[in-house]
C-alpha cells in the first residue's frame, strides 16, 4: 500500500515500454454510489493510477469543467469524510493506486494527523495539495510520512531552478509537471519550450515525471510522453465520464500504451 503501490504500478508500466496514464475524476460527481464503478471502469481501460479530486468551494487550480464537477458533487452533499468512508468500503476489491487531490482547507479542518490515518485506512496511496507551498508543506507531509503515503509535489513552468531542485528532491511517487501557466482545462496546443522544460525536470530527479494540465487528446499524450514518463488527464476525462462515453475514455487511456511504438 501507499508509496510502494504507486512505485510498483508505475514501474510495471515503464518496464513494458509503455507510458503511465493517470485519469483524474471528481469524487461524487454523479453520486458517491458511482465511485466504485467509475474507478473500475478506468482501471479496466488501462489506467496506471487514479487521481481522485475532493470537491471544494474555492478550487484555485481548477478550470470550468472540474469546477462544475465539484459543484455537482458539493450539491449532492459530498465531503472529504464521506469520500474516505466510501473508499474504505471497497478497499479490498480495488487493486489500482488512488491519489487524492485536495486543497489544504479541507485537510486542515479535518486535522492532518486524522486525515493521514483515515487515508491509510481507506487505501489511499498518495496525496496532492496544490495550494500548499514548499515552505509550509510540513503541515501535511509529516503526517503522511508516518503512514507511508506519498506526498506528490507540483513543478510549474515558472519554478526557479533552485525551487525546482527542491521539489524534485522532495516529491514522492512521481513529480507532477504542470504544462501551462494557469488553471486546468482542455488546450489546443502547448508552448514551444515545453519539451525542453520536461527534459530539464527529468534531468533533476530520479522519480517519474508526469505532465498534467490541458492534456486532452491522444496526440497530446504522444507529444508529451516523448519527454516524460506519463500524463495526467483531468478535464477531458471528467467530461467524457459525465457524457457516459466509455469508448473515448478507453481510446484516450490506451494512447499511452501505443505512444511510442
Amino acid at each position: 500500500m501507499g508509496k510502494f503501490s504507486i512505485d510498483t504500478a508505475i514501474q510495471r508500466v515503464l518496464d513494458k515500454g509503455d507510458k503511465a496514464f493517470v485519469p483524474y475524476i471528481m469524487a461524487g460527481d454523479g453520486g458517491l454510489d458511482q465511485l466504485e464503478s467509475q474507478i473500475q471502469l478506468l482501471a479496466n481501460a488501462g489506467a496506471t493510477i487514479i487521481e481522485l479530486g475532493i470537491p471544494f468551494s474555492d478550487p484555485v487550480a481548477d478550470g470550468p469543467t472540474i469546477q462544475a464537477a465539484g459543484q455537482r458533487a458539493l450539491t449532492s452533499g459530498v465531503t472529504l469524510k464521506k469520500v474516505l468512508d466510501e473508499l474504505k468500503r471497497f478497499k479490498e476489491s480495488r487493486d489500482i493506486p488512488i491519489v487524492l487531490m485536495t486543497y489544504i482547507n479541507p485537510v486542515f479542518t479535518y486535522g492532518p494527523k486524522r486525515f493521514a490515518e483515515d487515508c491509510e485506512a481507506s487505501g489511499v496511496d498518495g496525496v496532492i495539495v496544490p495550494d500548499v507551498p514548499l515552505e509550509e508543506s510540513d503541515l501535511v507531509s509529516n503526517a503522511l510520512k508516518e503512514h507511508e503515503i506519498a506526498f506528490i509535489r507540483l513543478a510549474t513552468l515558472t519554478s526557479t531552478p533552485d525551487r525546482l531542485a527542491k521539489i524534485a528532491e522532495q516529491t514522492e511517487g512521481f513529480l507532477y509537471a504542470v504544462t501551462i501557466n494557469g488553471i486546468t482545462g482542455v488546450q489546443n496546443r502547448f508552448g514551444d519550450q515545453l519539451g525542453n522544460h520536461l527534459t530539464n525536470i527529468k534531468q533533476q530527479t530520479d522519480k517519474p515525471v508526469f505532465a498534467g494540465f490541458g492534456v486532452s487528446s491522444p496526440e497530446h499524450v504522444r507529444e508529451l510522453t516523448a519527454y516524460c514518463d506519463g500524463v495526467i488527464v483531468g478535464s477531458k476525462i471528467v467530461d467524457l465520464l459525465h457524457q457516459g462515453n466509455e469508448e473515448k475514455i478507453q481510446t484516450l487511456i490506451q494512447s499511452a500504451k501505443t505512444a511510442h511504438v
